[in-house]
C-alpha cells in the first residue's frame, strides 16, 4: 500500500533540509498530547509525521513514554512504524498527496491500538513545495474530512480551531 510518491518524498525531504521552521508545528499541541497521555495512562506513542522530532522533545521532559517517530521526509525517521497505544498525527494529513490519503488513513488505523490525536489545517500553508505548489495539498473543510475519519475511527472529540480542527479517536475494528 503506497503512502506517497517518490518524487513527493524527495520534495518533503528537501523542504525539511532547507527550512528550519518546517516540521515543527507539533510543539503547540504538546500540552494536549500530554493530557491525553496522563488521562489514558499511555506508555507508548507514535508520532506519525514527526518532522524534526519536536513533539518527542517536549513530551520526554515530563513523561516516561516510549516514542517512535515516523516521517518519510526525514531519513532518520523513515523506518516503517509499529502499532502503538497512541498515535499522534499533527499537521500532516493536509500535506498528503490526495490520491494517497485513503491509504494513509488506513495506515493510521492499523497503527493505532487505543487512541489517536490528529490535527488538520483546512486552509493554505504559508510554505510552498520546491515545485511551487502550496504545501497543503488538501484544503478542505471539516465536513469533507470527518466522514473519512468516521469510516475508520470512533470519534471521541472534535474541536474546531482557527484554520482547522483536531480529533481524538479510537480505531474501529478492522475488517478481515
Amino acid at each position: 500500500m503506497a503512502l506517497f510518491s517518490e518524487s513527493y518524498q524527495q520534495q518533503q525531504q528537501q523542504l525539511h533540509e532547507e527550512r528550519p521552521d518546517y516540521g515543527v508545528a507539533s510543539v503547540q499541541f504538546a500540552p494536549m498530547v500530554s493530557d491525553l497521555i496522563n488521562g489514558n495512562n499511555v506508555k507508548e506513542l507514535l508520532d506519525y509525521g514527526a518532522g524534526k522530532g519536536r513533539l518527542a522533545q517536549n513530551l520526554k521532559v515530563n513523561h516516561e513514554v516510549q516514542i517512535q517517530m515516523y516521517d518519510p521526509g526525514m531519513p532518520q525517521y523513515a523506518k516503517d512504524p509499529q502499532p502503538k497505544e497512541m498515535v499522534c498525527c499533527i499537521d500532516v494529513l493536509e500535506h498528503i498527496e490526495p490520491e494517497y490519503l485513503d491509504n494513509v488513513l488506513a495506515h493510521l488505523q492499523s497503527l493505532t491500538k487505543r487512541i489517536g490525536f490528529f490535527t488538520v489545517h483546512t486552509g493554505p500553508a504559508a510554505k510552498v513545495l520546491p515545485d511551487g505548489r502550496n504545501a497543503h495539498l488538501i484544503q478542505q473543510p471539516p465536513r469533507w474530512w470527518l466522514p473519512k475519519f468516521l469510516d475508520r475511527f470512533e470519534l471521541h472529540q472534535f474541536n474546531k480551531m482557527q484554520n482547522g480542527f483536531f480529533v481524538v479517536v479510537v480505531p474501529l475494528a478492522q475488517q478481515p
